[in-house]
């Protein structure tokens, strides 16, 4: 497999709106190049949490502007509002206790089975990876639609496993290679895939020699800048942190796999990313006013002059 075109996609659940956004920005400036589309102008897609969700969606054959509206559509569904998760809870409650998970995680199936049906990894039209974490095992699990242990499973398996982010969905269960796993959200192992798409891309049958040789394509879905103060940094317990950590973890290694990725693969690597205004940085915030807003900052950033000058060198780099 020569992948030396990579496209790597974050988590950040209903921001994945935000990603969306930009793919269809990078899909105008390639056709505006008269390169291919999209999906033909990479030789690899890696994606973690609503990442892998979007990054199966393109291996399916819908378009960035499709995957937006998808989003938009089901969001409700997917992250039902209080009256929903109280009744959810209460359901729950004997067998979860008080402190399940905020989602019971059906709404997001139900949108999967819908979108992917039958669709297997193997099925797939672009080589894909998708990351999530077996809490059994304690080890990253990454499938590979390429690798023949993979290829039969389904994708919206995989996308939930991805997907089950730590307090807000219940983990997964699936056999992979003849293990049963609890699998939970990818961003655990890398909120940012690209390193694992780098790694993937210099493996010694994809006849790529070094990074230098890569052109990388990593989408973000917009950085928090939600400060925690010294007070509170220093005081809190395992109660105060229980949510905060989850976005502090996903921040750091994002961070530090952009870090990474800049200096191992230089010029051709390219980061689409933009702090968040604070109160645009929930995982789960799916009210009008935040969505409006999303798509508000996507397209000011999409529109900036140094975003323009960075999509027309990818596209004329891929």
């Amino acid at each position: 497999m020569k992948a030396r075109r990579v496209l790597s996609l974050d988590g950040g659940g209903i921001r994945g709106l935000v990603s969306c956004l930009w793919l269809a920005g990078v899909d105008r400036a390639l056709l505006k190049a008269g390169k291919p589309g999209l999906l033909k102008s990479f030789d690899l897609v890696a994606g973690s949490s609503t990442g892998a969700l979007i990054a199966c969606g393109l291996g399916v054959g819908l378009s960035p502007e499709a995957l937006g509206e998808l989003y938009k559509a089901q969001r409700h569904e997917i992250f039902p509002g209080i009256a929903g998760r109280l009744w959810s809870r209460l359901g729950r409650f004997m067998t979860q206790g008080p402190s399940a998970p905020k989602y019971d995680g059906k709404g997001l199936e139900k949108v999967l089975k819908k979108v992917f049906g039958a669709t297997t990894l193997g099925q797939l039209k672009i080589p894909t990876l998708v990351t999530s974490y077996d809490t059994v095992l304690r080890k990253p699990v990454v499938f590979k639609s390429f690798k023949p242990e993979h290829k039969d499973l389904l994708v919206w398996e995989v996308c939930r496993a991805s997907a089950a982010a730590p307090t807000y969905f219940p983990a997964h269960g699936m056999t992979v290679e003849g293990h049963k796993c609890a699998l939970i959200d990818g961003g655990v192992v890398a909120n940012n895939p690209t390193a694992c798409a780098i790694a993937e891309a210099l493996r010694k049958d994809a006849r790529v020699d070094s990074a230098q040789d890569l052109v990388v394509l990593s989408v973000g879905s917009g950085e928090r800048n939600r400060p925690i103060d010294l007070k509170s940094a220093r005081e809190w317990g395992a109660l105060e942190w229980a949510i905060p950590i989850i976005d502090v973890l996903f921040d750091g290694n994002t961070d530090s796999v952009d870090y990474i990725a800049q200096h191992l693969v230089g010029d051709g690597y390219f980061r689409l990313q933009t702090e968040l205004v604070i109160g645009l940085d929930d995982l789960d915030d799916t009210s009008a006013t935040n969505i409006a807003a999303l798509e508000i900052m996507a397209k000011d950033y999409l529109s900036k002059a140094a975003t323009i000058k960075q999509l027309d060198r990818l596209a004329a780099m891929l």
